[in-house]
């Protein structure tokens, strides 16, 4: 139990229905990625891109592009590199958020350029440019995708693939998805978005988290006639071998510069909501996405100091000492989104008029208009969560459909 009034406890478990009090951990080290093993039956999962004999003879004498970025490895291998070495003509490289090696901040311009060990031209698809033009389809004859999701709705990934597709459909280019799995893909909590909120941090009418790999995706985004003008891609995933529904899967890289572990990734899904309000989620620190404050919160048991480092050169609250909470010791074994830290973080903040920014950045992120005006009446998350459930029970009927790997369900 609490020791004293000014500690206090966050109990995290599947669809909490009322406001917790909160703890304050000790701060520990992050703990670092695993081997990429099944849990279930301790089986080495095998990403589609490690399966070579089921794609390279679909290259053959083709023109090819490659979405990839740093997390597009073969074992030890980028797929850029084990592909040249098989002759592979590959003519360009397309790059998505946070760039072709995965150093760039989140939100920051990638150019285009070259690469310095192939040679190859890199494209940029993040930035004023999202969507492969028709001239830079003109050469090609196949587009690869392997990268990296995290299933969640607002990780850009998904979108620039939703764009991809969109391209090759329009241009008539085969689009082969090389299946990862899905380190979230165990659940799926969170409002549905409405379509008037459709940005790049959400293309499609989907729950914050999706329980979906990306090559099912590609397939709900053709089955769904999610792009322009009801298209349809010319598709292939290849899938990955050993993974389901109910795995879990600890990334060997990194897939962005502040989701740098376990913890980051399962805690994603609820923070990344903050960043629509004055609350850091300690970008600038050595723990991202695993605490949160501001100078304005009004509990001080727990503080840090965001500065200007790699992949966050300019975070919020930049230099100004942040009070909050430490999630490092967070356990992640219970599926769901908490609200408990967004209420939580209001109710305790100084100045609530200031607590969301003053555009419609965190509706974006919602996905509607409703969550910031259920915040501010006060709802509790029991009555918050009631209203998303319509909605994803009827996702959850047409996403099955669209399923390669057995779900949790």
């Amino acid at each position: 139990m609490a020791r004293g009034l000014n500690t206090l406890y966050i109990m995290h478990i599947k669809y909490v229905f009322s406001l917790l009090f909160f703890a304050q951990f000790l701060a520990c080290s992050a703990e670092q990625p695993k081997k990429n093993l099944q849990v279930d039956k301790g089986k080495e999962i095998v990403t589609g891109a490690a399966r070579t004999e089921q794609y390279l003879p679909l290259l053959k004498d083709k023109r090819v592009a490659l979405l990839v970025n740093q997390t597009s490895m073969v074992g030890d291998a980028h797929l850029v590199d084990v592909l040249f070495a098989q002759k592979v003509n590959i003519k360009k490289i397309f790059a998505p958020e946070h760039g072709f090696r995965g150093s760039a901040d989140a939100g920051e311009h990638v150019r285009d350029s070259v690469d310095s060990k192939t040679g190859i031209p890199i494209i940029s698809l993040y930035g004023d440019k999202k969507k492969p033009s028709n001239e830079d389809l003109k050469n090609i004859d196949v587009v690869i995708f392997d990268v990296q999701d995290v299933g969640v709705r607002f990780y850009t990934f998904i979108s620039t693939l939703q764009y991809l597709m969109e391209a090759c459909a329009e241009n008539k280019k085969e689009l082969i998805v090389l299946d990862r799995p899905n380190p979230n893909g165990w659940y799926i909590d969170g409002p549905v978005l409405k379509k008037e909120q459709q940005s790049f941090v959400g293309l499609a009418q989907i729950p914050v988290v999706h329980g979906l790999t990306i090559g099912e995706y590609a397939l709900m985004t053709n089955g769904e006639k999610w792009l322009k003008n009801g298209a349809t891609c010319q598709l292939t995933v290849i899938t990955c071998e050993n993974y389901t529904h109910t795995s879990r899967y600890s990334l060997p890289v990194k897939p962005s510069p502040n989701l740098p572990n376990d913890v980051a990734i399962y805690l994603y899904p609820s923070l990344c909501f903050f960043e629509g309000t004055d609350v850091s989620v300690a970008r600038g620190t050595d723990y991202p996405f695993q605490a949160f404050g501001s100078p304005k919160i009004s509990i001080r048991n727990f503080s840090f100091t965001p500065r200007s480092v790699a992949g966050a050169k300019n975070p919020p609250h930049e230099n100004r000492v942040c009070f909050g909470f430490d999630l490092r010791r967070m356990t992640t074994n219970a599926p769901g989104i908490s609200l408990s830290y967004l209420l939580t973080a209001y109710k305790n903040h100084t100045d609530t008029s200031s607590f969301f920014l003053k555009n419609n950045f965190f509706e974006k992120l919602a996905g509607n208009t409703d969550l910031r005006k259920q915040v501010i009446e006060g709802k509790s998350e029991q009555e918050i969560r009631a209203t998303w459930q319509a909605d994803i029970l009827d996702y959850k009927k047409r996403r099955k459909q669209y399923l390669l790997y057995k779900d949790f369900e």
